[in-house]
């Protein structure tokens, strides 16, 4: 009896089969990544062998399968109102309306100052008491026009008494009537001089034998300026002793040049920055601009309204003034796009699909990356923005 090679077991017999069908697969993979590989290095020498740009005339054709289709970047031209951004030096300033030289009314010896520099005032605060030469011919003119008023009032009663009796002749009690009228009015003079000089004429001060100019604040603010000391004999009655000013609400006042003043308009956005507060910004309007021009410098004066409450804004500080200022609609094209050849300034047009031509343009002023073109396109022309410099040469 003869014995199978095998043993007599079944899976002995399978395992042939199974290598060769091993060696088929991998026979397979290689064959694949071989052609694969063949089929790339191929494509590549297809692709090195293309040229990139083909010339057509004074056109540049970019084939199918140039790699500079993937690089080339093509944009419409279009318009746009550009905001343009201009940076002016301006200043802190107190408003005029509400700040108040404090004039003598009398000349005078200053005896008492109420206040110092920087004070806050309220409004009939007493800030200072003259002592005025002046100040007591006044009153001495006002005790003379009541004195006399007050005998004519009785020579007038006499004279209607008499007149009545029929013992006086009608213009004699005219005379008196008259008389009477003009004691009344030197009065009403006497007494309106006080009222003007901000004094007061009744029963005490009369009895007060000093009668000193008192000097009082017509408005709340601060003591921005303090002109004279204790003792000075102030005889200008045109200089200020004190200034007071509500700085509640100040202006920014941009120094605007001449050649801008076309731009500036009541309502424009500003931009405010101080040395004094650094990384900080006040957002403003241009709420004034001056009708006329500084004769010294030639600048024009944009006032920016802001309220101060806390006091941070103090006249005479610096400032920095970015007004944004909208232009006429423009051509603006990137800066990327630009070439240069020689003396000129070239784009890419793209007249048919990926085909171009050089163009020949004048540029205006740039904003950031955008530059406005003054002649050469038109809108709705479609350009290279990017990567020109590829195809340049």
């Amino acid at each position: 009896m003869q014995i199978s090679p095998n043993n007599g077991h079944p899976s002995a017999a399978k395992k042939p089969v199974a290598i060769i069908a091993a060696a088929v697969a991998i026979l397979t993979i290689c064959l694949f990544y071989f052609g694969k590989s063949h089929s790339d290095e191929s494509k590549k020498k297809t692709e090195a062998d293309s040229p990139m740009v083909t010339a057509q005339g004074n056109k540049l054709f970019v084939p199918a399968e140039s790699p500079l289709r993937k690089r080339l970047v093509v944009s419409t031209v279009g318009s746009a109102a550009a905001v343009h951004s201009i940076n002016i030096p301006g200043v802190v300033e107190a408003d005029p309306a509400t700040t108040v030289n404090i004039l003598p009314p009398l000349t005078g010896r200053l005896t008492e100052l109420k206040v110092k520099l920087g004070d806050t005032v309220k409004a009939g605060q007493v800030l200072a008491t003259i002592n005025s030469p002046d100040l007591a011919q006044a009153y001495a003119d006002a005790d003379k026009a009541r004195d006399a008023l007050e005998l004519a009032r009785h020579a007038l009663e006499r004279g209607k008494g008499v007149n009545a009796a029929g013992a006086n002749a009608a213009k004699d009690l005219e005379q008196i009537n008259s008389n009477y009228n003009q004691a009344q009015a030197e009065f009403t003079r006497a007494e309106n001089r006080l009222h003007a000089l901000g004094v007061s004429d009744d029963a005490t001060t009369r009895q007060n034998k000093a009668r000193a100019l008192v000097i009082t604040a017509p408005s709340a603010g601060t003591v921005t300026a303090l002109n004279n000391g204790v003792g000075a004999f102030i005889n200008d009655a045109t200089a200020a002793i004190m200034t007071i000013a509500n700085l509640d609400h100040v202006w920014v006042t941009a120094q605007v040049p001449e050649n801008l003043v076309a731009v500036l308009r009541p309502g424009q956005q500003a931009d405010i920055t101080l040395d004094a507060y650094p990384g900080q910004v006040w957002h403003g309007k241009v709420s004034t601009v001056s009708a006329v021009l500084e004769a010294d410098t030639h600048r024009n004066k944009a006032r920016i309204n802001f309220n101060n409450g806390d006091g941070r804004l103090k006249p005479n500080m610096f400032a920095n003034v970015r007004l944004s200022t909208t232009q006429s609609a423009k051509l603006m094209i990137p800066t990327s796009a630009l070439l240069m050849n020689n003396d000129s300034i070239t784009v890419f047009v793209e007249s048919a699909p990926w085909t171009f031509v050089r163009r020949t343009v004048a540029i205006g002023s740039e904003d950031g990356d955008q530059v406005s073109v003054l002649s050469g396109l038109n809108a709705g022309d479609r350009i290279i923005t990017r990567g020109g410099v590829l195809i340049n040469d």
